[in-house]
């Protein structure tokens, strides 16, 4: 196989390929049929996929991409805390479809801002306080206990 210059990782181009497919769909035959359009049958780009998704390269350059994805679309707890106080604090607003009458039987849709209700901004306290520990349950601890200790040495000897 010839390898070109600049090449990521040590992978060939149609490696690097066969990996940028593979992560649109996780779907490796269909990967390597396309970055390997000579190869028809299924059972071969299949055979050769599974095999492709071994190659130390191969699979190091997935991980990283997968990781990279996986940051950018996974909120944080920074983000669904900071999230949670912007809607507890009227901070946020929605975009909802208003439907006017105009007369004659006629109306007319619209579109409008609105703040955040009442409720889900009382959602948003609920949960920013268990995350703080705010709300605790009274446990009443109070009861009458007989502590009873007995301590068994084993049998003697000497009896």
């Amino acid at each position: 196989m010839q390898r070109k210059r600049g090449d990521l990782m040590g992978m060939t181009e149609k490696q690097k390929r066969f990996a940028d497919e593979y992560l649109i769909d996780l779907n490796g035959t269909r990967a390597y049929k396309v970055a390997y359009p000579r190869v028809k049958n299924d059972e071969t780009a299949r055979a050769n996929a599974s095999r492709m998704l071994t190659n130390a390269n191969v699979k190091t350059y997935i991980d990283e991409q997968l990781e990279k994805i996986h940051n950018e679309k996974t909120a944080d707890a920074q983000e669904v805390l900071e999230y949670l106080t912007a809607v507890m604090r009227n901070e946020q607003t929605e975009e909802v479809v208003v439907v006017e009458g105009t007369g004659d039987g006629y109306s007319e849709a619209r579109t409008m801002e609105k703040d955040t209700s009442i409720k889900d901004r009382v959602k948003a306290a609920e949960l920013l306080g268990k995350r703080y520990s705010l709300f605790t349950d009274k446990v009443d601890l109070n009861a009458d206990m007989d502590l009873k200790i007995t301590v068994d040495y084993g049998e003697d000897e000497n009896d």
